[in-house]
């Protein structure tokens, strides 16, 4: 912010009109002219010229009794002018102080009146009061328009502070953004890895531990079928973990994801491979019951995390031997709604309106032992919702579930 200065000294100017030189400059001498910047007139339209190039005068000093147009009449034509009205006019006049000659001369405009011959100490002691006043009046203004200057410059400063502070505080919530993006996409990877790698490697476990326990007592034909699947299961569990790598570096970097064209039964198909071993340890059987000419366009990680968070849930809580988990597809107008089916525990209408929200999956289902974050139902709504789908479920205890949910429809003829 500038230094504050002092303000200068205005200039005192006064208007000196009388139709005699002679009076003009007895008044001249009378106010000492170092202290004043004297302008002459000897008529009224003289000093109404004067005016009309010079408006900054503290002080008119006019003759009443003039030719062509006395005081009283010049004095009114200069208080037409707006900017004029401020200006005091002391009237000299040489008749007596009668009153209606007074009156008129407040009425026009005056703030006083000389009698001529004027007493030189009077005219100097009226005219330094008019011309103080002025000159207060002056500086108070100019100190008012540095003041105003003052306020402007911090009004300025303040609303350059307060964008500062506003373009601060976007970043800040651009980066909480970020971190919370970030925080999620981590969130939904390591649900991807969990939910996609955990029932695959159990039934990679306890094949492993059926041929360990039992490696003595085991035909050669059994053996091979237990070293077969664990053959077929580890080559899936890496296959699947290089493509969730790639996906999780793709999400990254691209903050979408790539949706392609699905044949669906095969989709599904394999989504149930890397399942059956855990079914079939409970004597559940996978069905996939989709035909054949039915195509989707969804991202084939997204979509294959989908089916098998459902699936193992389904398995999870269908007791042993409990029949099997089916999958269905209808088509739609412009979609289809896959059903996953079982007949396990089922859930209670309280529990339904609970599905989705932030508790854990025992909790919900609460007669299984096994512990879930609830997050693989939550993943499976972002992502269906991701493609444009809704998701649904229809459950009723101890009857079974069926979770319904819509994936773009490819039609046949566009594909052929």
């Amino acid at each position: 912010m500038a230094e504050t200065q002092m303000p200068e000294e205005p200039l005192i100017n006064v208007l000196l009109v009388d139709d005699n030189e002679n009076n003009l400059l007895a008044m001249e001498v009378v106010l000492e002219k170092e202290k004043y910047t004297f302008h002459r007139a000897t008529s009224g339209r003289e000093a109404l010229r004067i005016l009309l190039r010079e408006e900054d005068f503290s002080l008119i000093l006019l003759d009443v009794k003039m030719p062509i147009m006395d005081g009283y009449e010049t004095a009114a034509l200069i208080y037409e002018r707006d900017k004029l009205r401020q200006i005091p006019i002391i009237f000299i006049t040489a008749h007596d102080y009668e009153e209606a000659a007074v009156f008129k001369g407040y009425e026009a405009g005056a703030v006083d009146f000389i009698r001529k011959p004027f007493n030189p100490e009077m005219l100097r002691s009226k005219v330094a009061v008019f011309t103080e006043l002025y000159r207060k009046n002056q500086l108070l203004q100019r100190q008012e328009e540095k003041l105003q200057a003052i306020n402007q410059e911090l009004k300025q400063m303040n609303q350059s502070l307060e964008q500062r502070v506003l373009e601060r505080t976007l970043q800040l919530e651009g980066v909480n953004r970020e971190l919370k993006e970030l925080n999620l996409s981590k969130d939904k990877f390591l649900s991807v890895i969990s939910h996609d790698l955990r029932n695959p490697l159990t039934a990679l476990l306890a094949t492993s531990e059926n041929l360990t326990r039992d490696s003595e007592k085991l035909q050669p034909e059994r053996i091979k079928m237990f070293a077969n699947i664990i053959h077929r299961t580890s080559h899936k569990i890496l296959d699947q973990l290089n493509e969730l790598v790639d996906w999780a570096k793709e999400q990254r970097e691209k903050n979408n994801f790539n949706p392609q064209e699905l044949q669906l039964r095969q989709s599904v198909n394999e989504s149930l491979d890397l399942l059956r071993e855990n079914a079939q340890q409970k004597n559940i059987v996978l069905e996939n019951l989709v035909t054949e000419d039915l195509y989707i366009h969804a991202d084939v990680l997204m979509f294959r995390s989908i089916l098998q968070n459902v699936v193992t849930n389904a398995i999870k809580y269908t007791p042993a031997g409990g029949g099997s988990v089916a999958v269905t597809a209808t088509a739609t107008d412009g979609m289809i709604e896959l059903c996953i089916r079982d007949r396990g525990v089922g859930m209670s209408a309280q529990t339904l309106d609970m599905l989705f929200g932030q508790v854990s999956t025992a909790s919900l289902l609460g007669t299984s032992k096994e512990k879930g974050t609830g997050l693989g139902l939550l993943l499976v709504k972002d992502f269906v919702t991701m493609h444009g789908g809704t998701i649904r479920v229809e459950s009723e205890l101890d009857k079974g579930t069926c979770f319904l949910f819509t994936m773009p429809k490819i039609k046949t003829e566009s594909i052929a």
